[in-house]
């Protein structure tokens, strides 16, 4: 019954539901399936919105990617979203950084009906109980970026409870371990999104992203 009034949900309100990908390209792979636990996630493209912050006069430009999460992994689990985007100029957002809670009451009056239980980042953060009844919906919510980036990646982490363990290729072993040189680099699962934005730097403002790949990787 779960399983199927999640699929209706995604349904409804053209979520994306992530099960899977294409190989990764490029940076260490993950495997499809979690070795740990893996929640249910679902998304939105992420979409441009444009707020008066208080006190200004101007609208700023954000981006935004709203999610629910659902907690089927047999276990309670303490969610701990993270999120970045870097775009293919090798710009760097983090999500949730210096963000208005303007922008979270902008974003929620925008989908007030496909998601009346919207909720910001830090009310989703912590335990997420079993079953669909205890799902959680939030955004992560980012800066504006490069005009002239042409693509970006979104990097959505604590979706997933595996932790690899790689050697790291430039420690050197005749000097002690400290945080330059460290012997092994704690790596999580992460999920990838990629994006291509079309168009040049004067219509690329306007552009709706095309998602062209998705995947687990270790980060």
């Amino acid at each position: 019954m779960i399983r199927r009034a999640t699929i209706l949900f995604a349904a409804l309100v053209g979520f994306v539901t992530f099960a899977g990908g294409p190989p990764a390209t490029a940076g260490p792979r993950a495997g499809l399936v979690a070795k740990t636990w893996e929640l249910g996630f679902e998304f939105y493209d992420p979409q441009r919105i444009e707020v008066n912050l208080s006190g200004d006069s101007t609208p700023t430009t954000f981006w935004y990617v709203v999610y629910r999460v659902t907690n089927q992994t047999g276990q309670d689990v303490f969610f701990t979203p993270s999120f970045r985007i870097i775009t293919n100029t090798l710009q760097t957002i983090v999500g949730g950084d210096g963000i208005s809670l303007d922008v979270y009451n902008a974003i929620a009056a925008r989908h007030k009906k496909e998601f009346p239980f919207f909720a910001i980042p830090s009310k989703v953060t912590g335990k997420l109980l079993q079953g669909g009844v205890n799902a959680r919906t939030s955004a992560a919510v980012f800066t504006t970026f490069d005009t002239k980036a042409a693509g970006f990646r979104v990097f959505a982490g604590g979706l997933s409870g595996d932790i690899e363990r790689l050697p790291n290729p430039t420690f050197k072993p005749g000097e002690p371990e400290s945080e330059k040189n460290k012997r092994f680099f704690l790596l999580r699962r992460t999920l990838e999104l990629d994006y291509d934005l079309p168009g040049d730097p004067e219509t690329r403002s306007y552009a709706k992203p095309i998602r062209r790949n998705r995947q687990w990787v270790l980060r």
